[in-house]
C-alpha cells in the first residue's frame, strides 16, 4: 500500500503507522515521524488489530440514508447511456434530473458510483497503413528487447514553442508578501525543441532550434552522434517529417550505425 502509486495518501499514512508499529516504534515516536497525533496512531492500531487490512478503510459516514433505490439508479444509468433527444451533445446533471424527476445531487452521486462522466470525450483514429502491425512490432521489440550493445532512442519534437517573457522583472517573495509578476507579457518569437529519450536509462538529449527544417533535424542528429560516438543507435521516430530530406538521407548513408524506426505511415510527398 505504501509503494503503490495509486494508493490514497490517507491510506498510505495509515499503513505507515502500522508498519512502524510492527517495527516496535513507540506511539509518540510514530506520531512525530508522520506528523499525526498520538490518538490517531492509537485509532489505526486498534482498527488494524480488530479488523486487519479492512480496518484501514473509511468507516461508514453518518448521515441520512439514501432516498432512492435500485430502480432509480438503473433509470439514471440507462438514461445517461442514451443520447439526449434534443440538440445537446450530452446530459448534464440538471437536465437529466428534470427529465427523470429526481434531484441533481442524486444524479451526481449515481454518476460517481457508476464512474460515468458524460462531459468527457476522447478521440481515436484507425490507421490505414497496411504495414502498421509490422512497424508497431518493431517499435515494441526495440523497447522490450533492445539489441545487445545498442542504444535505443525515442525521438520527438515540439514545434512553435512560444518564447514569452514578462514586461517587467519578477518581484521575489518577501516575508508577508507573495511572489509577484506582471499580468501581461511580450513575445520573443517561437522555438522548436528536439529531444531524444534513452529508453534504457531515461537520459534525455535535447536541442532547441529557431526553425523546424531538415537542416535543424540534421544538426540534432549530429548532436546524437557526438553524444553516442561508438554505439549502434536505433532511433524511434513519432511524426518527424524532416528526416526525409536528401541531406538527412545522405547523412544516414554515411552513418550506418544509425537506424530509423517509425510506427507512422509515410506521408505523401
Amino acid at each position: 500500500m505504501t509503494r503503490a502509486g495509486t494508493t490514497e495518501q490517507r491510506a498510505v499514512m495509515r499503513a505507515r503507522i502500522i508498519l512502524r508499529a510492527a517495527e516496535g516504534a513507540a506511539h509518540v515516536q510514530i506520531a512525530d515521524e508522520l506528523g499525526v497525533s498520538v490518538p490517531t496512531v492509537l485509532l489505526w492500531r486498534r482498527r488494524f488489530k480488530e479488523q486487519g487490512l479492512a480496518g484501514l478503510g473509511d468507516a461508514p459516514h453518518p448521515g441520512r440514508p439514501r432516498t432512492y433505490g435500485r430502480e432509480v439508479r438503473d433509470r439514471v444509468l440507462a438514461a445517461t447511456l442514451t443520447p439526449p433527444d434534443d440538440a445537446t451533445t450530452n446530459w448534464s446533471r440538471q437536465r437529466l434530473a428534470r427529465r427523470l424527476g429526481v434531484s441533481a445531487s442524486t444524479v451526481g452521486r449515481i454518476w460517481k458510483e457508476g464512474r460515468l462522466q458524460p462531459h468527457r470525450v476522447e478521440t481515436f483514429k484507425f490507421s490505414r497503413d497496411p504495414e502498421l502491425v509490422a512497424k508497431v512490432a518493431d517499435v515494441v521489440g526495440l523497447y522490450l528487447a533492445p539489441p545487445e550493445r545498442a542504444i535505443v532512442l525515442s525521438v520527438d519534437e515540439k514545434t512553435q514553442i512560444q518564447a514569452l517573457d514578462r514586461t517587467a522583472p519578477m518581484l521575489p517573495m518577501k516575508p508577508g508578501q507573495v511572489e509577484r509578476h506582471t499580468h501581461d507579457y511580450k513575445r520573443n518569437g517561437t522555438l522548436s525543441l528536439f529531444a531524444a529519450l534513452e529508453v534504457a536509462t531515461g537520459q534525455v538529449t535535447e536541442q532547441t532550434r529557431e526553425r523546424h527544417t531538415g537542416d535543424d533535424f540534421l544538426a540534432f542528429l549530429r548532436l546524437l552522434a557526438r553524444t553516442y560516438p561508438r554505439s549502434e543507435v536505433h532511433v524511434v521516430l513519432d511524426n518527424v517529417s524532416t528526416h526525409k530530406t536528401p541531406d538527412v538521407r545522405a547523412w544516414l548513408a554515411r552513418h550506418p550505425r544509425f537506424t530509423f524506426t517509425s510506427p507512422r505511415p509515410a506521408r505523401p510527398g
